[in-house]
């Protein structure tokens, strides 16, 4: 079984959990990145007229991804990793669920956030990651431990 572990990460923490987790799954790290990236002032969820609120105010909104190059169609498991905004998953994630012909694959989201669930997100992510199984995805501290993660995806039975 081929693992991907496929993420977005505005301000690094999901990126550190990704790189934990790409370790404890013995998998290969993609990083899903914007044409535009997200600068900090892009990043004030209080502020109306911020990029990211701005997306995620409109369901259909899909920012330009920076490549379409993930190695998803040599996966047979993806764990798709991204801080959740607004109660879910970033814009940019559905532009990479887009990109992509997910028939016949596992993607598996974890996220990070400061309290949050994935909410909607869930079922968004199964909806257009379409044909494949989608379990419930989990949030996860930037600073989980491999062991942690390791004992997470035995529990997910995938294997």
């Amino acid at each position: 079984m081929k693992t991907l572990v496929a993420c977005f990460s505005a301000g690094g923490s999901t990126a550190r959990l990704a790189n934990t987790l790409a370790a404890a799954a013995n998998a290969e790290l993609y990083e899903i990145k914007p044409a535009v990236p997200y600068e900090r002032r892009d990043l004030n969820w209080m502020d109306k007229k911020a990029r990211s609120t701005v997306e995620m105010q409109d369901k259909s909104c899909r920012p330009a991804l920076a490549d379409t190059a993930a190695p998803v169609g040599e996966a047979d498991v993806i764990f798709l990793g991204f801080p959740i905004w607004w109660y879910r998953e970033p814009s940019i994630i559905d532009s990479f669920l887009d990109a992509y012909d997910f028939s016949g694959k596992t993607i598996v989201p974890f996220f990070t956030s400061g309290g949050s669930q994935l909410g909607e997100g869930q079922e968004r992510i199964a909806a257009l990651a379409k044909g494949a199984q989608v379990p419930a995805g989990r949030r996860f501290s930037a600073r989980a431990s491999e062991r942690e993660l390791k004992e997470w995806i035995t529990a997910l039975g995938l294997e």
